[in-house]
């Protein structure tokens, strides 16, 4: 059941948004969510109708291409839809709120550094003529007795508030990015850090780093392709914000995954000409997802039904074409589909993966709107994109195998 949230400081937030964009729908969707939050006070529009309000404001500055205020009322719907604490909310968007964490985080590491000295200090005491091997050994025992610690039910427990919680949740996400800092080892290493850094190409380092993040995407989606017990939940999240993986003919993946009462789409995606093209993901362990009849091979019946499920959500969609290019700027009519279900290493009866690229291209030849594919094959045509972009940014000259040009 969801626990829906909302109040003042979402309120707050919502109108200060509204000042970063100019065209007019997409003010039009943000004075929607104001007049469903109403005025101070109150419930400030707790519930369904705000969470969906928030999504259409994200779809509607997608399709305007002003992404970031895209991702930032995705957020704000995680908020009121209960996955995303106030805390983390404030972090993002709050200067005050985040100068408050940021002084909250360096008294807790200005403590750590006390206890550490506290403990050396005790070292020395208890042996005078202790190493630097010594203080090793001990701060590695302390690291690995931290292990052995955890937040019990019973009464010998240790009771979280939510607050506690929530600021747990807030270092969680401070860590994340305190991970991915660079440690230069000396001051000389930190100088020569800051030097590179002011010399960098801006541009560069964005697409480096873009690149770093879609190699640990692919890599996460890999992972959980290779565990046979993996759900179609998993793989979902796994491909969330990942549009790239499919292909360079999508801007976005889209805000709103429900556009008609019976429908929710996987995963709906925004070709750049304004159309719709759906996503259904299914399990990668299929054994009959491929099989033998008659001497001939054939999709087995779960592929078929996720054809039949793909092509209703289709059809429903165009039935409802104006409605939903009125309400939420997406054309359905015609829009195409990709079903990516099963994977080479799971099919049984000795079908070889060959013979499994064979009979989907087959199928997918007599199809006009709905493309199957594996897991194997999406992996795939992503690494090779991957492989483009990585050699579009030209030779590594710090590569001792790059040749200099004669």
């Amino acid at each position: 059941m969801a626990t829906f949230r909302s109040g003042f400081t979402l309120w707050q937030l919502v109108k200060a948004a509204r000042e970063l964009n100019e065209d007019t729908r997409v003010r039009e969707r943000i004075d929607a969510v104001l007049h469903i939050m109403g005025g101070l006070g109150g419930t400030y529009g707790k519930g369904r109708p705000l969470v969906d309000a928030l999504e259409d404001v994200a779809q509607e500055a997608i399709l305007y291409g002003d992404f970031g205020l895209a991702q930032r009322f995705q957020r704000f719907a995680a908020y009121a839809r209960g996955d995303l604490f106030l805390d983390i909310l404030e972090n993002y968007y709050d200067e005050e709120a985040r100068q408050r964490s940021e002084e909250h985080m360096r008294r807790l590491v200005t403590m750590g550094a006390d206890r550490a000295v506290a403990a050396l200090d005790a070292l020395c005491r208890g042996q005078p003529d202790a190493t630097a091997t010594d203080a090793r050994d001990l701060f590695l025992g302390i690291a690995q007795s931290v292990d052995y610690l955890g937040l019990g039910t019973g009464e010998g427990g240790i009771q979280l508030s939510t607050r506690e919680v929530r600021r747990l949740q807030v270092h969680g996400h401070m860590e994340i990015v305190l991970r991915n800092l660079p440690r230069p080892a000396t001051p000389e290493a930190a100088r020569m850090m800051s030097d590179v850094l002011a010399d960098i190409d801006a541009g560069l380092l964005a697409q480096l780093l873009e690149l770093k993040a879609r190699r640990a995407g692919l890599a996460a989606l890999r992972a959980a392709v290779e565990d046979p017990d993996s759900s179609e939940s998993a793989l979902h999240a796994c491909l969330k914000n990942q549009e790239w993986i499919f292909g360079g003919a999508y801007v976005a993946e889209l805000a709103r995954r429900q556009y008609t009462p019976d429908t929710i789409l996987d995963i709906p995606l925004l070709r750049g000409d304004g159309t719709l093209h759906v996503v259904e993901l299914k399990r990668a362990n299929i054994k009959d997802l491929v099989i033998r009849r008659s001497g001939h091979l054939m999709l087995g019946a779960l592929a078929h039904q996720a054809v039949s499920q793909t092509q209703n959500y289709l059809r429903v969609m165009d039935e409802d074409r104006h409605r939903i290019l009125a309400d939420h700027g997406v054309d359905t009519r015609r829009a195409s589909a990709t079903v990516v279900i099963g994977h080479p290493r799971y099919v049984n009866g000795k079908v070889m993966p060959q013979e499994i690229a064979e009979t989907l291209r087959t199928y997918n030849t007599h199809a006009a709107r709905i493309e199957v594919i594996t897991y194997e094959t999406l992996l795939e045509s992503a690494e090779r994109m991957l492989a483009l972009s990585s050699a579009q940014q030209g030779p590594d000259p710090s590569d001792p195998r790059e040749e200099p040009a004669v």
